[in-house]
């Protein structure tokens, strides 16, 4: 061990015990608050859906402190248990190509990780979601999911991890830009695949037939100057309880999708102002400013990553014997999580200013009243909690608080 080690040590030990704090005071925030329905709800959601709306979260909230204890383990096992090594030195065993060999190593680590999560997924689908009432997955489709990710994640992960050793070994010292653009490329085709090739693996996606419904929101499209490839309505109800919508794709490929739960819980107007809302997230820019972010945080890691591929402190520290493009890049993907977690306070304030801007932008195209009915559905029906812990909040939630949007709500009401 040399002294990058025990920084490793003491940023892990600090990254645990912040996420197990803030999952503790999350809870007993929670708890205190559960015996009554903050006033900007009363008459709105009535106590039982308040209290089922805790207990829900404090169960996901402990089964997310496991699971940050078994992930903190298996990054344990994998880099000072000598892990990493083992798995290099089998790779090698049996295949001679030095790129190869990488992929196998970054492969074999994912999916092993995946494995020894499983057991978190599967509590977390067949017992906590069970018991709440949200669950409507069956063990074959429970399986199937599974199969379908593995598979892609070995058709797509592959040829990736493949393009990028190719690059750390033959693009000399500026690999790390052409690393980073190539990353970037990936990340923005993908986004355009996924729509049409992906997300139709695990659900079916039928176009919207409410007429009414369809007309108010093409509408809506023409006073925001919005073009879409398609409005759809996806069977998210075959797996979950769960109400959601989102927009997916870029470019000429992007689409509208509606849960359908969540079209059997919202009238015309209340759709609308949800959707207004997601289309302020691209009237104002946000998506796109998100992309120009995202590109420049990646072309900063590759930088760093090629600064710290020629340091023999950062494979001695983390107890790889064998200095590869592979191990250095499968280090850097497995610890940099550790180092960023101090930080999601600052993405959050910036995600959450940008929801502020989104909900003004909805009040411009329908009523804010509308959108208020709208959120407070969904947070009776997805047990979202009206009373998370302010601290707890500013690291993991990229939305603002229910009571504080709504307050935001009323006040553009008032405008």
């Amino acid at each position: 061990m040399n002294e990058f080690s025990y920084l490793f040590l003491f940023f892990l030990t600090g990254s645990v015990s912040l996420k197990l704090w803030l999952n503790a005071r999350q809870s007993r925030h929670i708890m205190l608050h559960r015996q009554q329905v903050p006033d900007d709800f009363v008459g709105k959601i009535d106590l039982e859906a308040h209290q089922k709306a805790a207990d829900y979260t404090i169960a996901k909230t402990n089964i997310a402190s496991i699971s940050t204890l078994i992930s903190s383990a298996i990054l344990i096992m994998l880099t000072l248990g000598g892990g990493l090594n083992l798995l290099l030195s089998m790779s090698q065993s049996y295949i001679g190509s030095d790129i190869l060999v990488g992929i196998c190593l970054i492969m074999s680590t994912f999916i092993l990780s995946y494995f020894i999560e499983l057991p978190i997924d599967i509590y977390q689908t067949f017992k906590i979601e069970q018991k709440f009432g949200f669950n409507r997955t069956t063990t074959g489709q429970f399986i199937k999911d599974q199969l379908i990710q593995l598979a892609l994640m070995l058709i797509i992960g592959c040829p990736l991890i493949y393009a990028l050793l190719w690059v750390m070994g033959e693009m000399g010292d500026y690999w790390w830009l052409y690393a980073g653009v190539l990353t970037i490329s990936f990340t923005f085709f993908m986004t355009w695949l996924v729509p049409t090739l992906i997300a139709p693996l695990f659900n079916k996606f039928t176009p919207l037939e409410d007429e009414q419904l369809k007309n108010k929101i093409q509408h809506l499209f023409e006073r925001c100057g919005f073009n879409s490839k398609g409005i759809y309505v996806m069977d998210g109800s075959r797996r979950s309880g769960h109400g959601n919508a989102y927009f997916t794709g870029i470019g000429n490929n992007k689409r509208i999708v509606f849960y359908d739960t969540l079209i059997e819980s919202l009238d015309a107007d209340e759709v609308e102002a949800v959707l207004a809302h997601e289309l302020g997230h691209f009237k104002c820019k946000h998506v796109r400013r998100q992309m120009v972010v995202s590109s420049l945080v990646t072309l900063a890691a590759f930088a760093l990553l090629g600064w710290l591929k020629q340091q023999n402190w950062f494979f001695d520290g983390l107890a790889v014997l064998q200095i590869t493009d592979a191990s250095a890049l499968l280090l850097f993907l497995l610890i940099s999580p550790i180092f960023s977690t101090f930080i999601h306070p600052i993405s959050s304030y910036y995600q959450r200013k940008f929801e502020f801007e989104a909900d003004a932008f909805a009040s411009t195209m329908s009523k804010p009243e509308y959108l208020i009915q709208a959120l407070v559905k969904l947070y009776r029906e997805n047990a979202s909690t009206l009373t998370p812990d302010p601290l707890y909040s500013s690291f993991h939630h990229s939305h603002p608080p229910a009571g504080v949007r709504i307050n935001h709500l009323k006040s553009l009401a008032k405008c």
